[in-house]
């Protein structure tokens, strides 16, 4: 089991909850378990495509999972998730 750690704008997308503990091997797995939960995350971590929404960064502690393995970054039992979706500013 993993540990996501949601961000409060889109806790509301995920019945409140600040933490979500979730079954996954891998952070594909992880945030498919989470759509499958809840669903209205979905548009907002991933595309169409099911590939990670490039407006959303995702860590396993403190690593980017694009600079791993992507999709298939392996969560063993205990791993921190952040969801942290993207700023942009001018």
């Amino acid at each position: 089991m993993s540990t996501v750690r949601i961000p409060p704008v889109l806790r509301a997308s995920a019945g409140g909850e600040k933490q979500i503990v979730i079954d996954g091997s891998t952070i594909g797995e992880v945030l498919t378990a989470l759509v499958g939960r809840y669903p209205a995350l979905g548009s907002q971590l991933l595309t169409e495509d099911g590939e990670l929404n490039r407006f959303v960064n995702v860590y396993v502690g403190n690593d980017d999972v694009r600079f791993l393995d992507n999709l298939a970054t392996p969560t063993p039992d205990g791993t921190q998730i952040s969801v942290i979706p993207a700023v942009a500013g001018g």
